[in-house]
C-alpha cells in the first residue's frame, strides 16, 4: 500500500481510499493468453498446422477429398486454408518463402495468426492446439505472437465472462526458453494495454502509484516513489504547476533493474510520461478532443512495463524508468495560461497553453536523469496531436541528439517487432518560437511543426545522448487493426525490450 501518497494529501479521506481499493479488489479482470508445450497433437481438437509445403502434412489427418482440397489451395498460392468440421476447426498456414526483407515476411507471419485468432475470438474457441512442422523459430513466434495479441479485448466492464485462452503448442523448433520469453512478452503488452484502456474512475494516479508498485513487486524491481513535499524539495516546478489543479498529489516513480552481470556501467533510463487524465487544464480541450485522455499516461504504462519484461527475462543490462505522474484537471487553484514556473534545472517558462502539460513533467525527468550520468535516456509520450497529424496511427515520432548509432538500433529494433519509427530533425531554427520575453523558454512555440518544436523544448533539460519518442498516433485505435484491438495498443514495450535485448546480446 503506498500510504506516501494518503499521507501527502490530507483531501483524501480514508474512506475514499478503501473505496478505490475495494473497487479494484472486486473487478480486477484481465484477459489472458496462456502459451504452452505439448508433446502429442490430438487431430479431432481445434488445430492449426504450420508447414513450408505440402510434404510436411501428415495425410492420416485428413479424408482424401480433404487433402486434394488442400492441394488445390496450395496450388493456388493460399497461405492460410480453413478445413471445417463439426466439432473442430483446422487452420493450415504454408510459410512462404523469405524475401530480401524479412521483417516485413514476419509481419506477414503475424497478421496470418491474427486471421485465426478473428476466428477463434468469432467461434468462441478458446483453446486451440499449433503444431509446428517447419524448421524455423522466427517463423512460429511471429505467427503465435500475431494470435496472441489479436485474441486481447479489455473486457473488465462487460457483464460476460473474461476469455482465457490457451495455446498448446507442438514445435521442435520453438524451446521452452523462448516459449517462456513470448508468454512474458504477451502478458506483459497485455497488461500495459489493460493499464491504458482503464478509465479515470479508476486508474487515479493514485491507482496509477499502486499498479507501478504491484508489477515492480511481481517482477522484482527496485522501486522508490518521491511524494508531494520530495518533488518539491527537488524543485520540480513542472510537475507541481500541472499538479496545481488537482485533488490528488502527483507522484514521482524511479524504478531500478539492475542485475549483477549487467554489460553496462552507465545505466539506461527510460522516461514515461504519466498523466491520468489530461483535460487541458485553463486552456480546456474540445470535448471530442477529450474523450480518449485517459490515454495521456501510455508512456508511464510502457517504461514499466518494459523494466518488467527485462526484470522478468533477466537481461544483463541495467536500465532505470523515471515517471513523472499527475491529472491536468482545473480548480480554482490550477495554474493559468501566462504563469511563469521554475524548473528542476533552474529554468523559467513561461506557459502560455496549459493544454501543453506533458512537456513540462517530461522536462522535470529529463533534467533529473542527468544525476545518472546515462549512456542513454529515451523518453516515450503521448505528447503531440502534431505527430499524430504528421503520420497517422502507423508510426511512431522520433528525435533526438548524440545519438546516432543507438537510434539506428532502435529504428531496427522498430522493424524486428514492426512499431517503426520516423526520424525528425532537430534543427536549431525551431527552437525560435520559444523564445520568451519574460522568461527563458516558453511552453509552446509556432503552430506548425508543432511536434519537433515541443522536441526543442525538451531538448533544453538535456545534457547527454537523448531519444524523444511521440507515440500519439499509435498509442490507441479507435478501430481494431491487425493484431492491435481496438483501443490501447501497448506499442512501445515489444520495441524497447527487442532494442534492450540486442544491446545486451550483441557484441
Amino acid at each position: 500500500m503506498l500510504t506516501f501518497i494518503i499521507l501527502s494529501h490530507d483531501c483524501i479521506k480514508s474512506k475514499e481510499i478503501y473505496k478505490i481499493v475495494n473497487f479494484a479488489k472486486t473487478n480486477n479482470k484481465m484477459s489472458t493468453v496462456n502459451l504452452k508445450k505439448i508433446k502429442n497433437i490430438n487431430p479431432k481438437n481445434n488445430l492449426v498446422l504450420l508447414v513450408q509445403n505440402l510434404s510436411e502434412i501428415s495425410k492420416e489427418h485428413f479424408t482424401t477429398k480433404e487433402f486434394e482440397f488442400i492441394e488445390n489451395k496450395f496450388k493456388e498460392d493460399t497461405n492460410l486454408i480453413n478445413v471445417n468440421y463439426l466439432e473442430n476447426y483446422v487452420w493450415i498456414y504454408f510459410f512462404k518463402t523469405p524475401n530480401t526483407e524479412s521483417y516485413k515476411d514476419f509481419e506477414d507471419y503475424r497478421r496470418a495468426g491474427n486471421e485465426v485468432s478473428i476466428q477463434l475470438v468469432k467461434n468462441k474457441i478458446d483453446n486451440i492446439q499449433i503444431a509446428d512442422y517447419q524448421s524455423s523459430k522466427d517463423n512460429t513466434w511471429a505467427f503465435i505472437e500475431g494470435m496472441a495479441l489479436g485474441v486481447y479485448s479489455f473486457d473488465k466492464y462487460k457483464l460476460e465472462n473474461k476469455r482465457n485462452f490457451t495455446f498448446s503448442i507442438f514445435s521442435k523448433v520453438l524451446d521452452n526458453k523462448s516459449l517462456n520469453e513470448l508468454n512474458s512478452i504477451i502478458y506483459t503488452v497485455y497488461k500495459c494495454r489493460h493499464l491504458v484502456n482503464e478509465p479515470y474512475s479508476y486508474l487515479t494516479t493514485l491507482k496509477f502509484a499502486e499498479e507501478i508498485d504491484e508489477m515492480s513487486q511481481e517482477s522484482n524491481l527496485k522501486i522508490s516513489f518521491f511524494n508531494k513535499i520530495k518533488i518539491a524539495t527537488l524543485k520540480m516546478g513542472g510537475l507541481l504547476a500541472v499538479n496545481k489543479g488537482s485533488n490528488e498529489p502527483p507522484f514521482f516513480a524511479v524504478i531500478e533493474w539492475k542485475p549483477q552481470n549487467a554489460i553496462n556501467t552507465k545505466p539506461y533510463i527510460l522516461i514515461g510520461k504519466g498523466i491520468t487524465f489530461d483535460s487541458g487544464g485553463y486552456s480546456v480541450k474540445p470535448a471530442a478532443s477529450m474523450e480518449e485522455m485517459k490515454i495521456d499516461m501510455s508512456g508511464g504504462a510502457v517504461t514499466i512495463s518494459t523494466l518488467s519484461l527485462a526484470a522478468k527475462n533477466n537481461l544483463p543490462i541495467h536500465v532505470i524508468g523515471l515517471i513523472p505522474a499527475t491529472d491536468n484537471k482545473i480548480n480554482d487553484k490550477a495554474q493559468l495560461p501566462g504563469d511563469i514556473i521554475t524548473m528542476h534545472n533552474g529554468k523559467t517558462v513561461e506557459v502560455l497553453n496549459t493544454d501543453a502539460e506533458g512537456r513540462l513533467i517530461l522536462a522535470d525527468a529529463l533534467s533529473y536523469a542527468q544525476k545518472y550520468d546515462p549512456e542513454l535516456v529515451i523518453d516515450i509520450a503521448t505528447l503531440t496531436g502534431s505527430a499524430h497529424l504528421a503520420l497517422g496511427k502507423y508510426t511512431i515520432f522520433a528525435t533526438g541528439k548524440e545519438h546516432r548509432n543507438l537510434m539506428n538500433k532502435l529504428i531496427q529494433s522498430g522493424e524486428n517487432v514492426y512499431e517503426r519509427l520516423v526520424e525528425f530533425p532537430l534543427w536549431d531554427e525551431y527552437a525560435e518560437s520559444l523564445q520568451s520575453k519574460i522568461a527563458d523558454l516558453k511552453n509552446v512555440g509556432a503552430r506548425h511543426a508543432g511536434a519537433i518544436i515541443a522536441s526543442k523544448f525538451l531538448e533544453n533539460f538535456t545534457s547527454y545522448p537523448w531519444i524523444h519518442l511521440d507515440i500519439a498516433g499509435p498509442a490507441f485505435f479507435e478501430k481494431s487493426w491487425n493484431y492491435h484491438s481496438s483501443g490501447a495498443t501497448g506499442i512501445g514495450v515489444r520495441l524497447l525490450y527487442n532494442f534492450f535485448k540486442n544491446i545486451a546480446y550483441t557484441k
